[in-house]
């Protein structure tokens, strides 16, 4: 009885389930009061109600029972332990795109661990491809694992490491590139490799999952093929995220790399546009651009590779009361670079001026981007923005926060001379800056 004794279960639901001679896999009838209930029983999260077995339905969906001394629990078949099993790979066709796979871990190479009741890491990269038979219609797929860790756990570094590892495979002469990266940081990621990867000649396209693909809601497997679709066939050549649409499975779209934010903790269509709109949509395996403001596919283009990010850059967020302190640290510790997260048109407290004059006149490159989602700062409105401007500190236009950072990471990567960083930063590289505010009222709205 090792698997049951091991499967998280305990008190009154295990001293029914070795009663009855019940293990991990058996088809289990439960009968309490007037429900019975039947399935498969599968491990269950160890931190649980010591009352509760989970049934696996023949619906595919997962049934908590509570049991009691009144309830009935029989073992009516005899069952294996639940594992995962990668399908085989279908067969390609050499007529389609050649696109390659890279996987970093995340939701979309993820699985429910049933011990703990936890999403786990366990899926490669050519599990995905097997789980997704349609991929075979899509391209022709290779894969590759870079990395199998969570988003929250990827540093500078890791940008670096992985945009190397997407020049190399460039170079070998593939059609696009697509990245499984966990949700959470995803749009950092996106916004490090649009400044890393440019000149590019193919698409190169970050994709992830709100929810892991052993899900019945999963929405990997549509994120995924549209995904393939748009790298290794669309008219552009950028760095790309490609996420749902909408809550249903009808269509993924594809938001520029230094324009995208996560925006809800669990909706699968979590990934909005920020000050743009989204260049492209995959519907009924359709590319559709949505604007012919884009970067034009072409082999013939020589990528230009810039993967270095400097990790001594700190991101600092206003608020009332923010004790100046804060920044002082940074300064001391030896930062390059600080972005401050204004309120606003591009404001923070008068009290923290001297810490911040204090920091440019001591070399570190100060810039300042809104902590609103949408609109731009303006720091020549109110006194408090022309007396930051005064000091050197540096607006970042229409960018929001995470892209702000990055791109200051980056910058300060290339180049060690403040002036030099300044300009680099004012730099329009992969579409960061937009010419103009646009309307975005369904967007803001939450139409879209």
């Amino acid at each position: 009885m090792s698997q049951i004794e091991n499967s998280g279960y305990k008190g009154e639901a295990l001293r029914q389930l070795k009663l009855a001679d019940c293990d991990i896999g058996d088809i289990i009838r439960v009968t309490s009061k007037s429900k019975v209930y039947e399935g498969i029983l599968i491990p269950r999260a160890e931190l649980g109600e010591g009352t509760i077995v989970i049934v696996k339905m023949k619906s595919g969906y997962n049934v908590g029972i509570n049991v009691t001394k009144e309830v009935k629990v029989e073992k009516i078949g005899k069952g294996t332990k639940p594992a995962f099993a990668s399908p085989s790979i279908p067969k390609q066709n050499p007529a389609l795109p050649h696109v390659v796979i890279m996987s970093t871990g995340g939701t979309i190479a993820s699985r429910v661990d049933y011990r703990t009741g936890a999403v786990r890491s366990a899926i490669s990269a050519s599990d995905l491809y097997g789980v997704v038979p349609e991929l075979a219609d899509v391209a022709r797929v290779d894969t590759e694992i870079v990395y199998s860790i969570y988003s929250e756990n990827l540093t500078q570094k890791n940008w670096t490491e992985l945009a190397q590892k997407v020049a190399e495979r460039i170079e070998q002469g593939v059609d696009g590139i697509v990245i499984a990266h966990g949700t959470d940081t995803m749009a950092y990621t996106s916004a490090a490799l649009s400044f890393a990867l440019q000149n590019l000649p193919v698409p190169v396209i970050v994709v992830g999952a709100q929810r892991s693909s052993d899900r019945p809601s999963s929405d990997a497997a549509t994120n995924l093929i549209g995904a393939v679709k748009a790298a290794g066939e669309a008219p552009f050549a950028e760095v790309c995220l490609v996420m749902h649409e909408s809550v249903s499975d009808i269509a993924t779209v594809v938001h520029r790399g230094t324009k995208v934010r996560k925006c809800h903790t669990s909706r699968r269509d979590t990934f909005k546009s920020i000050n743009g709109f989204p260049i492209a949509k995959v519907k009924n395996l359709q590319v559709t651009m949505e604007t012919d403001q884009y970067q034009r596919r072409d082999p013939k283009k020589k990528l230009v590779l810039k993967p270095n990010f400097s990790e001594k850059v700190a991101l600092v967020k206003f608020y009332p009361g923010l004790d100046p302190a804060v920044i002082d640290f940074y300064v001391e510790k030896g930062f390059k670079g600080i972005l401050l997260e204004g309120s606003g048109l591009g404001h923070v407290s008068k009290f923290c001026f001297d810490s911040i004059k204090n920091a440019v006149a001591k070399g570190v490159l100060v810039a300042l981007a809104s902590q609103c989602i949408w609109g731009r700062v303006n720091m020549n409105v109110y006194d408090t923005g022309r007396d930051l401007l005064s000091f050197g500190v540096v607006p970042l236009d229409d960018m929001f926060p995470e892209t702000g950072l990055v791109k200051l990471m980056w910058v300060l990567g290339q180049t060690s001379d403040v002036e030099e960083a300044k300009k680099l930063l004012k730099t329009n590289i992969a579409g960061e800056f937009s010419s103009r505010t646009l309307p975005q009222d369904k967007i803001v709205e939450g139409a879209q």
